[in-house]
């Protein structure tokens, strides 16, 4: 499956004119607030290789969002095996958007069209939702979207510093 669409959104396959953007997303610290340290350009470019060989692998990842009216490349939306490791497991749902188009409701709009395809396409009971405690804007999308979070599988993320944003993650569920 190559393409999403909803009402405002195009889900695709990536391009190479999302490759500027996608870098400049990368880049920004309030962009990468909740997931670390900013990338540079070679491990940005890096990450989209990397997407692109895991949907030809699997058939599903992360998908380019961009805006129907305009073209505009706002940032990524997909779904994603959890990491090894972690004391979850299962697919995973998430979204990064550009600063610019935070607030307009894409991330959810995204996201609902993304859970369609994980549960009906890909025949998918559940899908997770993995953020640090802090992240309150998405999880106000995950409520959104119908899933709940059970305090019992929170989980801290050993790498991150012992009292740092990072260390602390909340997990959401959704069933089909």
């Amino acid at each position: 499956m190559g393409e999403l669409r909803t009402e405002r959104l195009l889900l695709r396959r990536w391009r190479e004119s999302d490759l500027e953007p996608w870098a400049a997303m990368n880049a920004d610290p309030e962009v990468r607030e909740y997931l670390g340290d900013v990338l540079t350009r070679e491990q940005s470019d890096a990450s989209v290789a990397a997407f692109q060989a895991e949907f030809d692998e699997r058939g599903y990842g992360w998908w380019a969002i961009e805006v129907q009216a305009t073209g505009e490349f706002i940032g990524f939306a997909g779904l994603d095996d959890v990491e090894p490791g972690l004391p979850v497991t299962g697919v995973e749902i998430g979204w990064r958007l550009t600063r610019a188009s935070w607030g307009h409701g894409y991330a959810t709009e995204a996201a609902r069209a993304t859970l369609i395809f994980g549960f009906t396409v890909l025949d998918l009971r559940e899908i997770l939702a993995i953020t640090t405690a802090t992240n309150q804007r998405s999880q106000a999308v995950m409520r959104r979207l119908g899933m709940t979070h059970n305090p019992a599988d929170n989980f801290e993320d050993s790498s991150a510093a012992p009292d740092g944003p990072l260390r602390h993650h909340v997990v959401y569920r959704v069933t089909r």
